[in-house]
């Protein structure tokens, strides 16, 4: 085995193994992976086209009973600050988004215990009956999981009456790192590895557009995150001929700051920028089934992201109108739609706003520029 040999199997689209994800990885140089990672993008995507999309990740509550030693968004039931965001903070947080030129709510939240499939049914409905042209790219697998058991009911049933209700594609929330050793260490309350893909696959059944992600750098090792590809890669090959399957993966490292995972597991964010970039060029050496890759500038900033661009990833994700989960363990950035395309020129590419289909949309006239109202939220 040597990575001369890999890199070109990997330019030929070809599968690369867990062992062999993991030597490449470990041996090879970061400009021959950004190189690699660079050229695949070019066969998938060609082109300077960077896209980028504006949304806002809202959560329907902080009530959660998963207990995931990453998080520090979410509170027990009963807890002082605990929350079910209402119709009335629903439209005003919709009405601002349309300001800011958006068109999409990333809605998610916590497992609560009393929240049942009635419950999003009628969220659904409603949001969809007060702005017929929002569109709901929203929970993910844990949370299906977690309504299909208060619900004992099927996976596909769930995902069904979400999709009927007004549900337009379902986030890769909830992956962290698909490895059960993991799981039950990081986040036991929530549902395993292949509950997570069975999700994915019923999505995918129904023809439900998806996305996937890895959190990374915290306890697991460099085979689980190579797992961690294969399996999504599996699931892709598994989709429908007419299904778009994952429409983008998105690497991010783990936040840290006053986890659980921290203080009780001594887990540290000690990725580099130039870990980081080599994740995004594995990503795209690793999964040569899925065109889209994002560069998470949320948590790792605009510099380290605009490498990316240059290693694989083609898209630069949202300018996050509101973020609350990650930020909450120390992610620190934030662009405004002028910001986040002049990021992408500066690196030599092309801006252009998409849709969750990654179809392109022109740039409103008169959007309205996000005011930052923390002054340690900048881009660096």
């Amino acid at each position: 085995m040597n990575t001369t040999d890999l890199l070109q199997k990997a330019l030929n689209s070809e599968h690369l193994s867990v062992e062999e994800g993991v030597f490449l990885f470990q041996q090879a140089a970061t400009p021959d992976l950004m190189l690699v990672g660079n050229k695949i993008r070019q066969k998938q995507v060609p082109g300077e086209v960077v896209t980028w999309i504006i949304d806002r990740n809202s959560n329907t509550t902080n009530v959660c009973v998963a207990n995931c030693k990453f998080c520090n968004f979410y509170r027990r039931p009963g807890h002082e600050e605990s929350y079910i965001t209402t119709i009335e903070e629903y439209k005003q947080k919709i009405e601002e988004t349309f300001d800011y030129g958006g068109e999409q709510l990333l809605l998610q939240g916590g497992h609560h215990p009393d929240l049942g499939l009635k419950f999003y049914v009628d969220l659904f409905k409603e949001l969809k009956s007060l702005y017929p042209n929002l569109k709901l790219h929203a929970l993910g697998p844990p949370e299906i999981a977690h309504i299909s058991k208060l619900e004992k009911a099927s996976h596909s049933e769930v995902l069904s009456a979400l999709k009927d209700a007004g549900l337009d594609s379902l986030p890769g929330a909830g992956a962290e790192i698909l490895n059960d050793r993991v799981r039950r260490l990081i986040s036991k309350g929530k549902c395993g590895r292949q509950e997570w893909l069975d999700v994915m696959r019923a999505a995918h059944q129904l023809n439900i557009t998806t996305s996937a992600t890895m959190m990374f750098g915290h306890i697991e090792t460099d085979e689980e995150r190579m797992e961690h590809f294969v399996d999504i890669r599996q699931v892709q090959s598994e989709k429908p001929a007419d299904s778009k399957g994952f429409l983008a993966f998105i690497p991010w490292p783990f936040q840290d700051e006053e986890t659980i995972l921290k203080k009780i597991k001594r887990a540290r964010n000690n990725c580099t920028g130039d870990e980081y970039v080599r994740m995004i060029a594995m990503s795209r050496i690793m999964l040569p089934n899925i065109v889209n890759i994002q560069a998470s500038w949320l948590t790792v900033g605009k510099s380290v992201a605009q490498v990316c661009l240059h290693s694989g990833a083609n898209d630069f994700g949202s300018i996050m109108i509101e973020e609350n989960v990650v930020s909450a363990a120390g992610a620190a950035f934030r662009f405004t739609a002028q910001g986040i395309q002049d990021a992408i020129k500066d690196a030599g590419f092309i801006p252009k706003l998409r849709n969750q289909q990654y179809e392109f949309r022109a740039v409103p006239k008169n959007i309205k520029q996000q005011e930052l109202d923390k002054a340690s939220m900048i881009v660096d």
